[in-house]
């Protein structure tokens, strides 16, 4: 039998639009969610942040995470969710998938953007989980929040949960 999937996302993103996608994925599907932060939380301040997001970009770090997924093992399919930081994954993202053994499970992203677009994010997913069964995911530009809940609804009902 198919397990329910968990959705992930790292809590410091300015719209919250991340947070709704997975709130409807979980409300949709009856999902587990589990919400990936840092152990040191990111400035309030956004110019900071984003300046600290490109030096850790930039050298590949990889924060430590507050929490871990303990039955990961349970799961066959895992929905990654993450915003777009300086055309790339976020830290916490990279430190999520190399924490985590993902082998033969699906991994569904979906993404939101300011407009730039995906990046090298997708790059990011099949060399910090290259064992995971990649699928095409849910991206969106954040000023289509309007239209959220039913791009969401609509994307989820072509999602293939098997195989």
């Amino acid at each position: 039998m198919q397990r329910l999937p968990r959705g992930a996302y790292p809590k410091e993103f300015r719209a919250g639009t991340t947070r709704v996608v997975a709130g409807l994925i979980r409300r949709a599907l009856g999902a587990d969610l589990f919400e990936i932060r840092p152990t040191a939380p990111y400035l309030e301040d956004y110019l900071e942040t984003v300046e600290q997001a490109q030096r850790e970009r930039d050298s590949g770090y990889q924060p430590v995470l507050e929490a871990t997924v303990s039955s990961m093992a349970d799961y066959d399919t895992v929905f990654l969710g993450f915003p777009i930081w300086g055309q790339t994954a976020p830290p916490v993202i990279r430190s999520f998938l190399s924490g985590n053994d993902l082998s033969s499970k699906a991994l569904i992203p979906f993404v939101t953007h300011g407009g730039y677009g995906l990046g090298n994010s997708q790059s990011v997913l099949a060399s910090h989980a290259p064992k995971a069964r990649l699928r095409d995911g849910f991206v969106m530009e954040v000023d289509q929040e309007r239209d959220t809940m039913n791009r969401v609804t609509g994307w989820l009902k072509g999602v293939e949960l098997k195989g």
